[in-house]
């Protein structure tokens, strides 16, 4: 549903959240808890993540993730004079700055967010994207609506059934529809998550695919993400109907000094931080 109810202008200065003292484990986090702490977390932190990343995000760049990496440039969509006209879907698109991109383009995108109020961001920036707050692992859309399907590290790392996001995402392009998604990438399971030199030793297994899991003091999750190898994402992108086309994995360019959690120019000179999956539908 598109949501039309923007929020007063001082509803986006950010709350303390109740939850500072969740506890960080490892352990088994199923579809609907991994829905659940999804849209809370993100509902709670959607202002702090905006304010802090919303510059070098901007309002209508496409940035595939904390290397900077811009569609302008990678194209891994097509080329830009080949979007117009296109019907796109973003999944997890947060304020939408790529959709709005896109539109610049010529293109004819629908945002997708799990967070009502990642979605009142996308409100107030503006410029009238079409808004739909859903789960990206049930698409509320007809078979073969879209040209092209896009995700910026949303969604995702965030599902406990990554297949069944392949399978929506592939019932609701047509055929030769390209799907392009980010996520973090596998190796960084196995370092701490740290920016400094700290980030840089192994201090677990990177064939543990246990989730990640924040917790509150009676066991909610209030956070999850969810680790697969890099062959488990490629065998998820070909269970789901796709043929990978392209595996990106972006280096860390010199004019970016800034961090961004665990990413930093120190790690990523030296290993990957964001892995891009380029896809066709079969």
């Amino acid at each position: 549903m598109n949501q039309e109810d923007d929020a007063p202008e001082d509803a986006y200065a950010a709350d303390p959240d109740p939850l500072d003292d969740a506890e960080a484990t490892r352990r088994d986090a199923g579809e609907a808890e991994s829905s659940r702490a999804s849209r809370s977390w993100w509902d709670r932190n959607a202002d702090e993540y905006q304010s802090e990343h919303g510059a070098f995000l901007g309002d209508d760049r496409f940035v595939w993730g904390p290397e900077g990496l811009d569609e302008a440039d990678a194209a891994l969509l097509g080329p830009a004079a080949s979007l117009k006209d296109k019907d796109v879907l973003e999944i997890g698109a947060g304020a939408a700055q790529c959709s709005r991109w896109l539109a610049a383009q010529g293109a004819r995108p629908v945002a997708l967010d799990l967070s009502h109020r990642q979605l009142q961001h996308a409100l107030r920036i503006g410029d009238g994207i079409p808004l739909v707050e859903a789960d990206a692992g049930r698409l509320p859309f007809r078979d073969g609506s879209f040209d092209l399907a896009c995700s910026a590290y949303g969604a995702v790392p965030f599902v406990a059934d990554p297949v069944g996001v392949m399978r929506e995402v592939h019932r609701v392009l047509r055929p030769g529809g390209r799907w392009v998604f980010s996520v973090t990438h596998p190796m960084r399971w196995a370092f701490p998550d740290e920016p400094g030199p700290e980030g840089l030793t192994v201090s677990a297994s990177y064939f543990d695919r246990t989730p990640y899991v924040e917790q509150d003091e009676r066991g909610r999750a209030v956070y999850v993400e969810h680790h697969r190898t890099l062959g488990d994402r490629v065998r998820d992108v070909v269970a789901g109907g796709f043929r990978l086309l392209d595996l990106v994995e972006p280096e860390w360019p010199e004019w970016n000094s800034q961090e961004w959690g665990g990413w930093s120019p120190l790690r990523g000179n030296l290993i990957p931080g964001t892995a891009i999956f380029v896809c066709e539908r079969v």
